[in-house]
């Protein structure tokens, strides 16, 4: 994943009526896919309702990516095109566009993957991660069903062969009455299937910053997580005022650790999936900058 820069504006998204016409809002106006069934969670990291699944990003996720991008450059997810890549959505489908505008159809295996697509709402809930298909021509399939109504920023991370590692987004919308979330208060305990799972650490702005997860089972702790696209778990660490991915990578050792790159103070929400006994789980958090390691014992 990469460090995000400063606050951008949102992308421009296209009207949408779910169950009937679905639009992507971003810089190209495409058109992008209705909403496909979600799959069960399963040992592959599939997405499973109700347990969002995988992944970070690329020029500035989770994936323990050294880039960084330029000062004054678009932070990482915010924009539907860079570097000459360029996201298209289109009808259950979508494709990543090389420089000489063409579907790029090779790509480097980044944990695992060759392509990891990550849908949150724009209040920061809804978190899903998926690994879609690839087609030969380089269509990919669009395995998201997202029902809550709402604006939801979907990530394309990925890195072509031979090219740079990149987190392009673009904004879907579902019809209906939303009533957004509120995160305003730190949040570092998130409780799934009889999981409780803890986040300790301070996050630092413009500063690396260590933080640690804890996971317990029936009160005792689980030391026996397996391993989830190459780690014992996955971040996904955004900044709640424009949704721009950070970097984070995992660090070796004992615990769960992980390193966070914080450009900008702020509130920032992070998402864990960690696998256990064959089925992936995500665990969510609400940290802000500055705050000690006081707990909010609070979904």
């Amino acid at each position: 994943m990469r460090t995000g820069y400063g606050v951008a504006a949102y992308g421009l998204a296209l009207a949408a009526v779910f169950g009937g016409t679905w639009a992507a809002g971003a810089a190209t106006g495409t058109t992008p896919p209705p909403p496909e069934p979600a799959t069960a969670h399963t040992g592959d990291g599939t997405d499973a309702a109700g347990h969002g699944n995988t992944h970070g990003n690329t020029q500035g996720n989770t994936h323990g990516d050294t880039g960084e991008k330029a000062p004054g450059a678009v932070p990482p997810g915010l924009s539907v095109s860079d570097s000459g890549y360029t996201l298209v959505t289109g009808d259950r489908s979508f494709r990543i566009t090389g420089p000489d505008g063409k579907p790029v159809t090779r790509f480097a295996v980044e944990h695992e993957k060759r392509l990891h697509l990550v849908a949150v709402r724009r209040d920061g809930s809804g978190f899903r991660h998926v690994h879609p298909e690839m087609a030969a021509d380089g269509t990919w399939s669009w395995p998201l069903r997202l029902t809550e109504p709402g604006s939801y920023r979907v990530f394309a991370d990925f890195r072509p062969e031979g090219g740079p590692k990149l987190t392009l987004g673009t904004d879907v919308q579902v019809a209906g009455d939303y009533q957004p979330k509120r995160y305003d208060h730190d949040s570092r305990t998130f409780t799934v299937d009889g999981y409780e799972v803890t986040l300790d650490g301070t996050l630092t702005a413009g500063a690396a910053s260590a933080v640690a997860v804890t996971v317990v089972k029936d009160g005792r702790p689980v030391t026996d997580l397996q391993p989830y696209l190459g780690a014992r778990g996955h971040l996904v660490a955004l900044r709640a005022a424009d949704l721009a991915y950070l970097h984070v990578h995992p660090e070796d050792g004992e615990r769960v650790r992980f390193a966070v790159e914080v450009p900008t103070a702020g509130t920032y929400r992070l998402f864990l999936d960690f696998r256990h006994n064959g089925v992936v789980r995500t665990a969510e958090f609400t940290i802000t900058t500055g705050e000690g390691d006081g707990h909010d014992h609070g979904n």
